[in-house]
């Protein structure tokens, strides 16, 4: 018989480990920094600087603008309170229950089970839910639902992941430049035996860096899913509703036409990916099903 887990060990567990995954890339920042900064001048960081800049820039103003981008992007339309009484109850319910403030509620066309939440924070979010969930998932499951989105806005998972999105980006411009800067130069850089193990070294990390953090901002999302699935238990006091829904959800096969940016904001693949591991931004439905019924 599997092993009892209360949601609060789960939800620090994936918190915990979130962080280290994230202290991980930071390192790999610092490492990749160091090695072309010895090998390279004052002149390559200047540039280097710039591209940072702009990259920064872009990511930020995508971050303030999230939700706003999102909804666009799905062609979602406000939930009036009278046309959609249900979803509006249930999401009052559970914020005062949390002590959360009332995220807005949009609806997206399409009838696949399917939900995502953004917003910087929790005074600025949006939870935006399929026609197709709310046809198909009963009081209970739709409640599981709701939860696994509202505790995306109350961990800052949105906040999170920007920053994960910062440090991936830099990494992949910084080795950009770096081995672009190769092939202009003709890497006539450091001269001797030394100068060419590390000019080695700095191309293989240019080369491997981009694709390690990338891996492990995956890994991220996918801790992301475990902590919200534990959470949506601690708002509701129960893993029954989310796991009715997530057994619903694993059998649809249909895809989801919607941009590949906002995929990961949702509650599951909308594209319905047949291939699972690590390139993969959300879990196993199959492992979070088992999870949550250890609860």
């Amino acid at each position: 018989m599997a092993q009892h887990i209360s949601f609060y060990e789960q939800i620090s567990r994936n918190k915990r480990n979130s962080f280290f995954l994230i202290i991980f890339i930071f390192a790999i920042l610092i490492l990749l920094s160091y090695v072309i900064g010895i090998i390279y001048s004052e002149f390559f960081f200047f540039i280097l600087i710039i591209g940072i800049i702009i990259s920064i820039s872009y990511i930020l103003i995508g971050y303030y603008n999230s939700d706003k981008i999102a909804l666009k992007s799905v062609n979602a339309k406000p939930a009036s309170g009278q046309e959609y009484r249900q979803i509006h109850h249930i999401v009052e319910g559970l914020c005062l229950a949390s002590g959360m403030p009332k995220p807005k509620i949009y609806i997206m066309q399409g009838e696949q089970i399917n939900a995502f939440a953004t917003g910087r924070d929790p005074k600025h979010s949006v939870i935006c839910v399929t026609e197709g969930a709310l046809k198909k998932l009963n009081k209970q499951e739709l409640e599981g639902v709701l939860g696994h989105e509202l505790s995306h806005i109350a961990n800052y998972d949105i906040r999170f992941m920007t920053l994960t999105a910062v440090l991936v980006g830099m990494i992949a411009i910084i080795s950009q430049i770096f081995l672009r800067s190769l092939w202009f130069s003709g890497g006539r850089n450091r001269d001797g035996r030394s100068g060419a193990i590390l000019m080695l070294v700095g191309i293989l990390l240019a080369i491997l860096a981009p694709i390690v953090v990338l891996l492990v901002q995956l890994a991220i999302s996918r801790k992301r899913e475990y902590a919200a699935d534990a959470s949506s238990v601690k708002f509701t006091r129960t893993p029954t509703g989310l796991i009715s829904a997530l057994k619903k959800i694993k059998t649809e096969n249909t895809p989801m036409k919607v941009s590949g940016a906002v995929s990961p904001l949702f509650i599951s693949d909308p594209f319905k990916k047949k291939i699972s591991g690590l390139t993969q931004t959300h879990p196993p439905i199959e492992e979070r099903i088992k999870v949550l019924e250890r609860m």
